[in-house]
């Protein structure tokens, strides 16, 4: 994990990852946001070309983390799902992939994408609303919480950097609020404006790069 950002947060050592995922090493938790299963698959039957397997590549790049990091526990904050699960594809790729974890634990706090979610569907923990860990408040919308420091997903924040192009998935750094990358590679997002004391991490190209506080 050398080419990532490291910092603390209330007191703990965070990795945060250019594949779009946080690590806390002291609890061997790997966090991510928005994975957005199935997502594609409901594009596609609206009609639109977009190509298959985003799904397993989605579930390939969170196993490489998962040996990466060495985590035993895996906290998904919100948008597991984009929608009813009926009898799609993606569903058997998830249960295969979660066999492969047998050991590790999965948590699931609960998104507004995720009204279906069950743990008999998906084999994980369901938590409703939020989740503590430790010193840490586990959300999927993002909102200060007075003595806990917000880890959160949903907004999907973007940046821009000068002479690439193109935007780039981006953890959020507010005051008492660490804003995830969405998970997914097929979502869109938002490029926030940032107040005083606030900064950008991007990440590029599985590697992650830190950008100037926001004066």
């Amino acid at each position: 994990m050398a080419d990532d950002v490291t910092l603390q947060l209330a007191g703990e050592t965070a990795h945060l990852l250019g594949g779009r995922a946080l690590f806390l090493p002291e609890r061997a938790a790997l966090l991510i946001a928005d994975l957005h299963l199935g997502k594609a698959d409901i594009f596609r039957r609206a009609g639109m070309a977009l190509p298959a397997g985003g799904t397993a590549s989605d579930l390939q790049r969170l196993h490489r983390l998962v040996q990466q990091t060495g985590c035993r526990q895996l906290w998904i904050l919100g948008d597991v799902l984009h929608a009813a699960i009926h009898d799609a594809a993606w569903h058997a790729q998830w249960l295969e992939w979660r066999a492969r974890q047998r050991a590790m634990e999965v948590h699931v706090v609960r998104g507004n994408h995720d009204r279906a979610l069950s743990h008999e569907l998906l084999q994980v923990v369901v938590h409703e609303g939020e989740a503590t860990l430790g010193a840490f408040q586990l959300r999927h919308e993002p909102a200060a919480a007075t003595g806990s420091h917000v880890i959160a997903g949903h907004l999907h924040p973007l940046v821009v950097l000068p002479g690439v192009g193109r935007r780039l998935p981006a953890f959020w750094l507010r005051d008492g609020i660490t804003v995830l990358p969405a998970f997914s590679r097929f979502t869109a997002g938002i490029v926030p404006r940032l107040h005083s004391g606030e900064r950008m991490v991007a990440c590029v190209d599985d590697t992650t790069v830190m950008l100037p506080v926001k004066r």
